[in-house]
C-alpha cells in the first residue's frame, strides 16, 4: 500500500491512500469505520507524523481502513477531488543521509568506498514536496541532484539489531538530497561538516508518498534513477549499496535513539551532475513513484 500527504482545492490536508491514480481520504475513512465499531475517534489520523508517534501507522491500520472501504462500496465517496500530494512528513524531526554509500558514486568523487557508514544531518527545513520547486540561492554556485532511497522510521529504538531492524521500518519514501556542490567541496577542503551545503530551503525534496513495508521487503532491491528534462542522469539498484538498510539502522542506532518520523536517505549512486534554474527533475524508485521537482533561481 502507498499512503500520501494531501491538500484538495479548499486547502484542506489529510492523510490519504492511493488507489491507482485517486487519492482516498483515510481520515474520513478511519473515523467511518471507529464510528461503525463504537470507539472514539483519533485525530491524530490527519497527520502522518501524528500517526507515526501514536503507534497507528502500521500495515493493519491502513489494511483494515482498505478492507473497511471495499466492504462498504465507500471509494467513491472517499475519493479527494483535485488531491495536490505534499511532503509526507513536512519537518522530519531528523534526517539522517548517508555519504558514499554507492562504491561507483564514491569513485566518481575520487574517493575510496568507506569501510563504516558516513552520517550526516540534513537540515528538516530543507522539505519540500512534488513538484514544488527547488530555488537556488544567488551565487551559490554549482547545485546537484542526488536521488536517494529514504527510510521512514515507525518504532522507537536503541541498539537495533539487524535482524530486529524491519520491525522499526514504517515506509519508504524518495528524497533528493539536492546539494551545494562547490559550498560542499569548499567545506571538505578545509575539513568542515557537509551540513549547510546540504540544507538549503528547498534543498530537500521528498515524496510522493509512502510506500509500506508490504510492498517492499529487506533486503530490498529496487531501480532508481534520476532524469533532468527527460534524460536520465542517475541509474542503479538498491542492491548495490555498500551498507543496506538494516545495517545502516543497526550502526546508527548504536549511539542514537531512532525515533517515529525520522528519516534515513540511504545515499545516492553514481551520475550526480548540475541542475540550473529552469530544468526539471524527475527522482524515481521502483515501487514507490516519480518525484518531479522544477529548479528556479531566487528572486
Amino acid at each position: 500500500m502507498k499512503v500520501v500527504r494531501f491538500a484538495n482545492a479548499d486547502g484542506y490536508e489529510g492523510v490519504g491512500l492511493l488507489d491507482g491514480n485517486d487519492v482516498l481520504d483515510f481520515g474520513r475513512a478511519f473515523t467511518l469505520l471507529r464510528f461503525t465499531q463504537n470507539l472514539p475517534v483519533d485525530p491524530a489520523v490527519h497527520s502522518i507524523h501524528h500517526m507515526l508517534l501514536a503507534g497507528i501507522f502500521t500495515v493493519e491500520s491502513f489494511s483494515a481502513v482498505r478492507q473497511f472501504i471495499q466492504e462498504h462500496n465507500l471509494a467513491e465517496a472517499l475519493t479527494v477531488a483535485d488531491a495536490r500530494l505534499l511532503a509526507p512528513l513536512p519537518r522530519p524531526p531528523r534526517i539522517v543521509a548517508l555519504g558514499r554509500n554507492y562504491a561507483a558514486h564514491a569513485a566518481e568523487t575520487g574517493a575510496e568506498p568507506p569501510s563504516e557508514p558516513i552520517f550526516f544531518v540534513k537540515a528538516s527545513t530543507s522539505v519540500i514536496g512534488p513538484e514544488e520547486p527547488v530555488v537556488c540561492p544567488k551565487d551559490i554556485g554549482r547545485v546537484d541532484h542526488e536521488v536517494e532511497l529514504a527510510v521512514i522510521v515507525g518504532k522507537s529504538g536503541r541498539r537495533i539489531s539487524r535482524e530486529e531492524a524491519p520491525s522499526h521500518i514504517a515506509g519508504y519514501t524518495i528524497l533528493n538530497d539536492v546539494t551545494a556542490r562547490e559550498m560542499q567541496s569548499r567545506d571538505l577542503s578545509e575539513a568542515k561538516p557537509w551540513f549547510l551545503s546540504k540544507s538549503p530551503d528547498t534543498f530537500g525534496p521528498m515524496g510522493p508518498c509512502i510506500t509500506l513495508p508490504d510492498e517492499i521487503l529487506e533486503p530490498c532491491e529496487l531501480d532508481l534513477s534520476l532524469r533532468v528534462n527527460g534524460e536520465t542522469r542517475q541509474e542503479s539498484n538498491t542492491r548495490n549499496m555498500i551498507f543496506d538498510v538494516p545495517e545502516l539502522i543497526h550502526r546508527l542506532s548504536r549511539y542514537i535513539t531512532l525515533e517515529p518520523g525520522d528519516v534515513i536517505s540511504t545515499g545516492t549512486p553514481e551520475g550526480i551532475g548540475p541542475v540550473v534554474p529552469g530544468d526539471v527533475m524527475e527522482a524515481e524508485v521502483e515501487r514507490i513513484g516519480v518525484l518531479r521537482n522544477p529548479v528556479a533561481a531566487e528572486r
